[in-house]
């Protein structure tokens, strides 16, 4: 018989991989924070818009995605978060609908607005989105300030209600390097994607500027997790008690982790690398692969190892971890069997890239008539 405990961890891994593929797939939301100041003219522009486009609904499919796992696998979380930090989610949604928006009238015929309005909303949902996601996931590490009462009903110990996680340097941090690491890769998609060689040298110029401030504000935001305290589940979940070096012990507690880990920050490093030392083209598919299995490692020492992955920094009694806030036991095995369908769903977009990829965007195609964006 399948256990609750092991559907919990079960739950948190898809979680958790839901999030590594959606920090992945914002490489399209770094692309669009560059459109402004990487081409040198209006084709350029162009050509990074549409090849970013064809993407574009990979990316909001796995956030609506990921939110839904969690609000059905862990729904005292999304009442908890959504219900007490409600400006950054409201923020983060609303960045991502005038992309929609962006793409969908940008250049169609009746654009009263003009394109450049349109390219703004882009520009902004590009710098907005992988810094507010990054800066709430900061949060799994260094807290929120909320109580639950014993109904579960949410006090917000600020009025911010969420935005006052931008006055935690490692939260700011993490939301930094989640969007220079998206606009790394997004401009290694590029050049993977689009056949323009000025356009490719304008790119290899700017992703080693990006690379270094992402690395410089990641390695701030993991010396100091590392170093800081966190909290640890008690007496079989009866009590939480503060830790020192919580997650330094989880990554040493957990050697596939931190092999995970490792690993995923080689893959990074080494697909930048290829790309600025040797002009490959190819870097996106180590760092992509990277990215994923950074995040992933991250997301699982959040959560395992009798971690709270949601620390309240009023109450540590009202702290959520994978087991209290959690959905009950016949909801969690019903949509393990539904979730058995991802891989297939994981193929189907793999086939679709492929096709979509399948030769390299050029200024031609763009003077062609067919569906642009």
């Amino acid at each position: 018989m399948i256990s609750y405990v092991f559907l919990q961890h079960y739950w948190w891994i898809i979680i958790s991989l839901l999030a590594a593929l959606l920090v992945f797939l914002m490489f399209v939301q770094g692309g669009q924070s560059v459109i402004f100041s990487l081409p040198g003219n209006e084709t350029q522009k162009k050509l990074i818009v549409n090849a970013l486009g064809r993407k574009w609904e990979f990316t909001f499919t796995t956030l609506v995605t990921f939110g839904g796992a969690f609000f059905a696998s862990f729904p005292l979380f999304y009442a908890t978060s959504f219900g007490g930090a409600y400006w950054v989610w409201i923020a983060i949604l609303f960045s991502f609908i005038i992309q929609a928006i962006a793409y969908e009238y940008r250049s169609k015929p009746a654009n009263v607005f003009g394109q450049k309005t349109f390219d703004i909303f882009l520009l902004i949902n590009g710098a907005l989105g992988p810094f507010l996601i990054g800066t709430a996931v900061g949060t799994f590490f260094t807290g929120s300030d909320f109580s639950l009462d014993y109904y579960n009903s949410v006090k917000w110990g600020s009025g911010w209600h969420g935005l006052e996680a931008l006055l935690d340097a490692r939260n700011v941090a993490l939301g930094l390097a989640v969007l220079f690491l998206a606009r790394t890769n997004g401009l290694l998609y590029l050049l993977n994607t689009i056949d323009d060689d000025d356009l490719s040298g304008r790119s290899s110029k700017k992703l080693t500027i990006n690379a270094i401030s992402f690395l410089v504000f990641f390695l701030f935001f993991l010396v100091t997790l590392l170093l800081s305290n966190g909290l640890t589940i008690t007496n079989g979940g009866a009590g939480v008690v503060a830790e020192d070096y919580k997650f330094l012990h989880n990554f040493l507690d957990m050697p596939v982790v931190l092999l995970i880990f490792l690993v995923g920050v080689v893959a990074v490093l080494w697909g930048i690398g290829i790309t600025i030392l040797k002009g490959s083209r190819n870097g996106i598919w180590y760092a992509g692969a990277g990215t994923v299995f950074t995040v992933f490692a991250l997301f699982l020492v959040a959560g395992f190892n009798n971690s709270t992955f949601y620390p309240s920094a009023s109450d540590f009694r009202s702290s959520l971890t994978i087991f209290n806030a959690s959905s009950s036991y016949f909801t969690l095995k019903t949509m393990m069997y539904v979730s058995f369908i991802i891989p297939f769903v994981f193929a189907y977009i793999w086939y679709a890239w492929k096709a979509i990829n399948k030769r390299k965007i050029t200024s031609e195609e763009m003077n062609e008539e067919g569906p642009v964006y």
